[in-house]
């Protein structure tokens, strides 16, 4: 591959600095050049109709749009020179190359690369070269970036053994940038372990325990990115979907995949996911929900959905012509005990019983010398007295009816639930008030999911190519099956922690999880080493461990950060919202956003206070700016957000405002572990034990 700069072996320039600026301003001026040639496709004599027109334009709409020239978002952050020509024999004397590695591909007008997409297999060192195994590169170089402009640089010379190893400023510097606006991407930060994951193949489900600020979340997301650049015709024909715990979640992760030249990537909730069954309008107590979200219900309602089916009392008789063809009873039943016994979805079922009876009174016919073909078939499972026989043996069952009929008739789900379900159990998910009708029913979240599973039941669930499910630790046995059914046929990305489970049904494992997800030979990896939080505060949080997930391995940062933790007790609890807000001040006085993160009863108080005080305030899911950096964030949605400063307002209401002592203090680890340069925990009530 020809390379557009000096190769290694060349003398070195004088003013590298100046040398790698004037690199950066002919790369933008070769992507410029990429996105105007894009711009002035003609296709009107390559479309053989309007459709394919349609087609293609949009598929140069969307070039278009990944070729745009973010000013602020470098187009390259590191340089690789390697000691030999990529993929040639390592001959004695033989030049080096050297890459530009960046988000996207870049080349000239010759089509030589000036930059390549990190992604690319001649990328991977970047990420994975070191001292002990440099794999050829001579040099591996950091660009640091101020405003989109170049501004520093750093080497490795990882093959010369007089160089000792050292931590990269730039490296850490961009690890620490202050946080403003959406999350970004890590792609010039990507760890040897991360990049291990970012690059597993497509074909094997991965899931990603990581604790807080290891990174599992950036990890998931350059997955998809890779995914889709090493099999991008494979994912463009299947699908590819980003799952997060809520819409403030999603919103904060939706510029990652754009900034990387991935514009086509769906995201959904899980509540997203099952909407298409039913509006949610109710909601259920927390003992109620872990019953409707446990996979036993899976059987009540296959028993449920298999009671629809009889057995046949009368034999099918069909008259064509002059002709009467009988088909017995006991005959009409060995087809549906058949049926049955394949197990396969009632729809189906249901729609291949005709074909079944027609093919019967085919052989008859053939019998009696008549030479009947798949027209004759088709049409006799056509005829009104083959509907008739399927309508009352396998009648059709629609979805919500059957789960509403299950959670309204206490005989109905009684006869279903017998052996699986308790009494109290069964008593428990019947509603008090039972809807007169689909249309009048109060859906809770759970209850919609068990529509989605009823749904599959009858009907297979489309399949996607690749899914990314991310705070995967709070989804219910049932929820995970929701989801496993959008990757049957694909592969899934799992990420989470289980010390941050915060929901009743929080799974308690992996194994479990991954099982009820369908993907029980996913491989489990384990991200140990964090980035984000300072080691103070991780350290801090991590005493909850025992209490919340006795036997998991904490965090081991990397980042040391003086004067990153404070706690203070206020004498009066009638002192503490003013300390709170004079806390936030404090945290604003720094570059950087901050957050303040209180039990969700506390938050109108601490709304008035921010207000009186003068401070403006956003809401999870905002955009922070350089003007609006203050966020006000009840806890029961920090879950995956991140923030420079954080102000915990009093762990022990955080703690109470839960259904259960383990639930708050997991809650509370969440809250702990926001910060990225520093939190300040403000207190009246005495701390929790397990964190004192």
């Amino acid at each position: 591959m020809p390379a557009p700069d000096p190769s290694p072996s060349d003398a070195p320039e004088p003013d590298p600095l100046a040398h790698e600026r004037a690199h950066l301003t002919a790369s933008r001026s070769a992507l410029r050049a990429m996105r105007e040639d894009a711009q002035a496709l003609d296709i009107r004599d390559v479309t053989a109709n309007w459709v394919n027109a349609v087609v293609l334009g949009a598929q140069i709409e969307e070039r278009i749009k990944s070729l745009a020239d973010l000013s602020h978002t470098p187009l390259f952050f590191g340089r690789l020179d390697y000691l030999h020509e990529v993929g040639a024999d390592r001959a004695e004397g033989a030049e080096g190359e050297r890459f530009y590695i960046g988000r996207r591909h870049v080349h000239d007008t010759d089509g030589d690369p000036m930059v390549i997409d990190w992604r690319a297999p001649v990328s991977q060192p970047f990420y994975r070269a070191s001292r002990k195994d440099p794999l050829d590169v001579g040099l591996r170089r950091r660009f640091g970036y101020t405003g989109g402009e170049l501004t520093a640089y750093e080497d490795e010379h990882l093959s010369d053994p007089t160089e000792s190893a050292r931590t990269s400023k730039l490296l850490q510097s961009e690890i620490e940038r202050p946080r403003v606006g959406p999350m970004r991407d890590i792609v010039a930060t990507i760890q040897p372990e991360q990049d291990e994951i970012v690059r597993s193949g497509l074909s094997g489900s991965v899931c990603v325990q990581g604790g807080p600020g290891t990174g599992k979340t950036a990890v998931g997301l350059h997955r998809v990115a890779y995914l889709l650049y090493a099999h991008r015709d494979r994912l463009a024909r299947t699908g590819t979907l980003v799952i997060g715990p809520n819409k403030s979640f999603l919103h904060y992760i939706e510029q990652v995949l754009p900034a990387l030249g991935e514009l086509e990537v769906k995201q959904a909730t899980v509540d997203d996911l099952v909407a298409v069954h039913g509006e949610v309008r109710g909601t259920d107590e927390a003992d109620t929900a872990v019953i409707k979200g446990d996979a036993r219900m899976v059987q009540v309602l296959r028993r449920a959905l298999r009671s629809h089916v009889t057995v046949p009392a009368e034999p099918v008789v069909v008259v064509r012509g002059s002709r009467r063809w009988r088909i017995p009873a006991y005959e009409v039943e060995e087809i549906v005990g058949e049926l049955l016994a394949r197990d396969i979805r009632y729809g189906a079922a249901h729609d291949a019983l005709p074909q079944r009876i027609a093919h019967a009174v085919l052989v008859r016919m053939e019998e009696s010398g008549e030479a009947p073909d798949d027209r004759v078939q088709d049409a006799v499972a056509r005829n009104p007295a083959v509907k008739a026989a399927v309508k009352a043996v396998w009648p059709a069952v629609d979805p919500a009816k059957l789960v509403l009929r299950l959670l309204s008739d206490a005989d109905f789900l009684a006869e279903h639930a017998e052996g699986v379900l308790s009494a109290d159990e069964q008593k428990r998910i019947l509603w008090a008030k039972p809807a007169r009708s689909v249309k009048s029913a109060k859906w809770s979240a759970a209850d919609v999911v068990l529509l989605d599973e009823a749904a599959d039941l009858i009907a297979r669930t489309h399949s996607l190519g690749h899914v990314v499910l991310d705070e995967a630790q709070d989804l219910s046995p049932m929820q995970y099956r929701a989801v496993g059914r959008r990757c049957t046929t694909g592969s899934a990305t799992v990420l989470g922690d289980l010390a941050q489970g915060t929901t009743p049904w929080a799974t308690a494992s992996w194994a479990e999880a991954l099982r009820h997800l369908g993907k029980p030979e996913a491989a489990v990896e384990e991200l140990t080493a964090g980035f984000r939080v300072p080691r103070d505060v991780i350290a801090y949080a991590s005493r909850l461990l025992p209490a919340i997930s006795p036997g998991l391995a904490p965090v081991s940062s990397v980042r040391e950060s003086a004067g990153a933790l404070a706690v203070r007790r206020v004498d009066a609890v009638t002192a503490l919202t003013e300390a709170v807000v004079s806390a936030c001040a404090e945290a604003l006085r720094h570059e950087g956003s901050t957050g303040l993160i209180a039990a969700d009863a506390r938050v109108p108080e601490l709304a008035a206070a921010l207000t009186a005080a003068g401070h403006a305030y956003l809401s999870p899911g905002e955009e922070t700016t350089a003007e609006s950096r203050l966020t006000l964030v009840p806890a029961s949605l920090a879950k995956g957000l991140e923030y420079d400063y954080v102000v915990l307002d009093e762990p022990a209401a955080v703690v109470s405002g839960e259904p259960d002592e383990r639930t708050g203090l997991r809650r509370l680890y969440v809250a702990l572990t926001r910060a990225v340069s520093g939190l300040t925990v403000i207190h009246a009530a005495p701390l929790p034990p397990a964190l004192s």
